[in-house]
Protein backbone atom coordinates (compact mmCIF):
# COMPACT_ATOMS: atom_id res chain seq x y z
CA UNK A 1 0.00 0.00 0.00
CA UNK A 2 1.53 3.63 1.06
CA UNK A 3 5.19 3.46 0.92
CA UNK A 4 7.65 3.38 3.61
CA UNK A 5 8.27 7.23 3.92
CA UNK A 6 5.05 8.09 4.07
CA UNK A 7 3.53 5.80 6.71
CA UNK A 8 5.90 5.94 9.61
CA UNK A 9 5.25 9.98 9.48
CA UNK A 10 1.31 9.72 9.93
CA UNK A 11 2.21 6.91 12.91
CA UNK A 12 4.50 9.47 14.45
CA UNK A 13 1.80 12.47 14.09
CA UNK A 14 -1.51 11.12 14.68
CA UNK A 15 -1.29 10.36 18.53
CA UNK A 16 0.97 13.44 19.32
CA UNK A 17 -2.31 15.40 17.63
CA UNK A 18 -4.56 13.18 19.88
CA UNK A 19 -2.59 14.41 22.93
CA UNK A 20 -2.41 17.71 22.18
CA UNK A 21 -6.34 17.95 20.63
CA UNK A 22 -7.98 15.52 22.73
CA UNK A 23 -10.77 13.36 21.15
CA UNK A 24 -13.16 15.78 20.16
CA UNK A 25 -10.26 18.19 18.41
CA UNK A 26 -9.00 14.97 16.78
CA UNK A 27 -12.13 14.18 15.40
CA UNK A 28 -12.40 17.46 14.21
CA UNK A 29 -9.48 17.31 12.29
CA UNK A 30 -10.16 14.56 10.55
CA UNK A 31 -13.38 15.57 9.46
CA UNK A 32 -10.72 18.36 8.11
CA UNK A 33 -9.04 16.25 6.42
CA UNK A 34 -12.12 14.22 4.90
CA UNK A 35 -13.23 17.46 3.18
CA UNK A 36 -9.61 18.37 1.80
CA UNK A 37 -10.03 14.73 -0.18
CA UNK A 38 -13.55 14.58 -0.84
CA UNK A 39 -15.16 14.44 -4.22
CA UNK A 40 -17.68 17.33 -3.62
CA UNK A 41 -20.18 16.00 -5.92
CA UNK A 42 -20.29 12.49 -4.83
CA UNK A 43 -19.78 13.68 -1.29
CA UNK A 44 -16.94 10.83 -1.19
CA UNK A 45 -13.06 10.67 -1.65
CA UNK A 46 -13.08 8.91 -4.51
CA UNK A 47 -9.49 7.78 -6.84
CA UNK A 48 -9.72 10.87 -8.58
CA UNK A 49 -10.03 13.26 -5.58
CA UNK A 50 -7.36 10.78 -3.91
CA UNK A 51 -5.02 11.42 -7.17
CA UNK A 52 -6.17 15.17 -7.35
CA UNK A 53 -5.22 15.81 -3.78
CA UNK A 54 -2.49 13.11 -2.63
CA UNK A 55 -0.05 16.11 -2.45
CA UNK A 56 -1.71 17.26 0.12
CA UNK A 57 -1.35 14.22 2.22
CA UNK A 58 2.24 13.59 1.14
CA UNK A 59 1.39 10.84 -1.24
CA UNK A 60 2.37 12.49 -4.37
CA UNK A 61 4.89 9.88 -5.14
CA UNK A 62 2.55 7.21 -4.76
CA UNK A 63 1.44 4.91 -7.88
CA UNK A 64 -1.93 4.61 -8.84
CA UNK A 65 -1.50 1.18 -7.67
CA UNK A 66 -0.93 2.17 -3.80
CA UNK A 67 -3.90 4.90 -3.99
CA UNK A 68 -6.55 2.44 -5.03
CA UNK A 69 -5.31 0.05 -2.50
CA UNK A 70 -5.23 2.77 0.07
CA UNK A 71 -8.87 3.01 -0.64
CA UNK A 72 -9.80 -0.46 -1.24
CA UNK A 73 -8.20 -1.09 2.85
CA UNK A 74 -10.58 1.45 4.24
CA UNK A 75 -13.62 0.92 1.87
CA UNK A 76 -15.80 -0.93 4.27
CA UNK A 77 -19.24 -1.05 1.97
CA UNK A 78 -17.32 -1.83 -1.15
CA UNK A 79 -19.00 1.25 -2.79
CA UNK A 80 -15.50 1.76 -4.38
CA UNK A 81 -15.22 5.19 -2.21
CA UNK A 82 -14.66 6.54 1.07
CA UNK A 83 -17.61 8.34 3.27
CA UNK A 84 -16.65 9.78 6.25
CA UNK A 85 -17.14 7.15 8.72
CA UNK A 86 -14.91 4.78 6.43
CA UNK A 87 -11.86 7.44 6.22
CA UNK A 88 -11.56 7.80 9.90
CA UNK A 89 -12.07 4.26 10.79
CA UNK A 90 -8.70 3.80 8.30
CA UNK A 91 -6.90 6.84 9.78
CA UNK A 92 -7.16 5.04 13.21
CA UNK A 93 -6.58 1.71 11.67
CA UNK A 94 -3.27 3.08 10.02
CA UNK A 95 -2.02 4.13 13.61
CA UNK A 96 -1.52 0.92 16.18
CA UNK A 97 -0.77 3.24 19.15
CA UNK A 98 -3.51 5.10 18.04
CA UNK A 99 -6.00 2.61 18.24
CA UNK A 100 -4.59 1.73 21.59
CA UNK A 101 -5.53 5.03 23.21
CA UNK A 102 -8.62 5.21 21.20
CA UNK A 103 -11.38 4.27 23.92
CA UNK A 104 -10.00 6.82 26.19
CA UNK A 105 -10.35 9.71 23.11
CA UNK A 106 -14.08 8.18 22.03
CA UNK A 107 -14.72 8.58 26.04
CA UNK A 108 -13.08 11.88 26.28
CA UNK A 109 -15.29 13.46 23.70
CA UNK A 110 -18.96 11.66 24.09
CA UNK A 111 -17.92 13.78 28.03
CA UNK A 112 -17.32 16.65 26.02
CA UNK A 113 -20.37 16.07 23.43
CA UNK A 114 -23.04 15.30 26.27
CA UNK A 115 -21.57 18.13 28.94
CA UNK A 116 -24.74 20.30 29.47
CA UNK A 117 -27.32 17.27 29.04
CA UNK A 118 -26.51 16.05 32.86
Amino acid sequence: MASNSAQPSFEDMLPIMAEKLGGKGLIGELCNGFELLVDGDKGAITFDSLKRNAAVLGLQGLSDGDLRSMLREGDLDGDGALNQMEFCVLMFRLSPELMEQSEVLLEEALEQEFKGFY
